[in-house]
């Protein structure tokens, strides 16, 4: 007799870890893939979710990249010699810190430096409430305890000496700890201006700080401040290409380790060669050109354009129904729509998606209660090339030319001004 299995196909179901089973897409991604669905079904999306410079490369450094298209080699797998070399004198011409090229590793993009930090540490991680939506999960993936530290509007969105000292104690001063800054902020676009201040606190609890400037250059009062200035020994910085250059999609990043954790740049460096071997060569070489070249006109420009749209956004979107500080660097708000008739952000976020076509994260999703009626407002959708074109000075840019270059940031705000009257 032969039995009824033979033949029959029986799929066995690989079994995952508990900690990456309960990861989620990661929620800008996502909102800009929700986005796209409902622009394509044919309906009006102001996409106020994905935060994405809408800005052209630098010309040159396109024309370096397409000189370097015929590259196949591998190149090292902490990256291109002459890149991590210019990249360390970038750094210390903003920070006055010297970070050897011994000691920075390019990657693909600033996110993956990230995840190559968390699964390499072992200990706490601390990051502030508003905090990017990543690095949590990216915590989790490494296997680490995630701790929130809240912040308030009043305080600029980023915490005080106090109550990081506080925060600390409750976690265990002999614990091993990460502090997350990223500054200006992603949520808030507000830029952090109590670093010494902050320093002093984790140097006397020799704290590990990951300092996330990939928006530094964006700061609209053009001051790079880093807590490295501060903290050198023990600071780490990731930075990368996708902001100031606007060449996301180029994924090219870079973290500097201090130059006295050699063991710990060591692991790092094993970690890279067991995930992505190295980082595309075509893309290294430019990127050389990103870095060595005097971009500060094109930089000037785009964070003159991001300013008076941030601006622009600001001073239509503020009222007694919605609270919100003004812009100082990248390209993100804020606001918090007082009202009583949402259980949470996200169902406010989903209602005035439906409502005004308006998408925009709930505050949720970067470390708040569900309960606090925050939002991140991302005002980067307007055709950058075009506005880029026709700004020749800072003093030209005027509110009747955010209105003709960025129509739909303007229609959109103006939707979600009027909806907030209703609250």
């Amino acid at each position: 007799m032969v039995s009824p299995r033979i033949g029959r196909r029986v799929q066995m179901t690989p079994k995952v870890k508990k900690n990456i089973s309960k990861l989620k897409e990661s929620s800008t991604l996502a909102i800009n893939e929700r986005s796209k669905k409902l622009i394509k079904s044919g309906k009006k999306i102001y996409r106020f979710g994905f935060g994405q410079s809408p800005f052209q490369i630098p010309e040159n450094i396109v024309e370096a990249l397409k000189s370097n298209a015929y590259r196949k080699e591998y190149l090292p797998i902490q990256g291109l010699p002459e890149l991590r070399e210019k990249i360390s004198k970038y750094l210390f011409d903003r920070t006055g810190v010297k970070y050897s090229k011994e000691n920075i590793l390019i990657t693909p993009g600033s996110k993956e430096a990230m995840l190559l930090m968390h699964i390499t540490f072992n200990g706490e991680i601390l990051t502030p409430a508003p905090s990017w939506v990543s690095y949590e999960p990216q915590a989790e993936i490494g296997s680490n305890n995630v701790h929130w530290l809240e912040t308030s509007r009043s305080n600029n969105w980023f915490p005080t000496a106090k109550e990081l000292e506080n925060k600390i104690k409750k976690i265990g001063r002999k614990k091993n700890i990460i502090l997350i800054l990223n500054s200006p902020n992603n949520p808030s676009g507000a830029v952090c201006n109590n670093l010494k201040e902050l320093a002093i606190v984790a140097k006397k609890y020799k704290l590990i700080i990951l300092s996330d400037e990939i928006y530094t250059d964006l700061s609209f009062d053009n001051d790079y401040k880093s807590i490295s200035k501060f903290y050198p020994e023990n600071t780490f910085i990731s930075g990368g290409l996708s902001k100031w250059c606007g060449a996301g999609g180029w994924r090219l990043g870079f973290l500097a380790v201090p130059n006295g954790l050699k063991e710990f740049m060591k692991s790092l460096k094993s970690l890279a060669s067991e995930s992505y071997s190295t980082v595309n060569t075509p893309t290294q070489f430019a990127a050389v050109e990103a870095y060595k070249g005097n971009h500060e006109s094109y930089r000037w420009k785009v964070r003159t354009i991001l300013n008076a749209v941030g601006t622009y956004v600001y001073n239509n979107l503020k009222s007694n129904k919605v609270l919100i500080n003004p812009p100082q660097g990248g390209f993100y708000l804020m606001p918090e729509f007082k009202n009583k008739k949402f259980k949470t952000s996200a169902q406010l976020c989903d209602v005035i998606l439906k409502e005004t076509g308006v998408a925009m994260l709930p505050g949720s999703d970067f470390g708040f209660k569900p309960k606090k009626m925050l939002t991140r407002l991302s005002y980067t959708d307007f055709d950058g090339v075009e506005f880029f074109k026709n700004v020749v000075s800072s003093k030209s840019i005027s509110e009747e030319m955010v209105k003709t270059y960025a129509p739909n940031v303007v229609e959109g705000v103006t939707k979600l001004s009027n909806w907030a009257k209703n609250l």
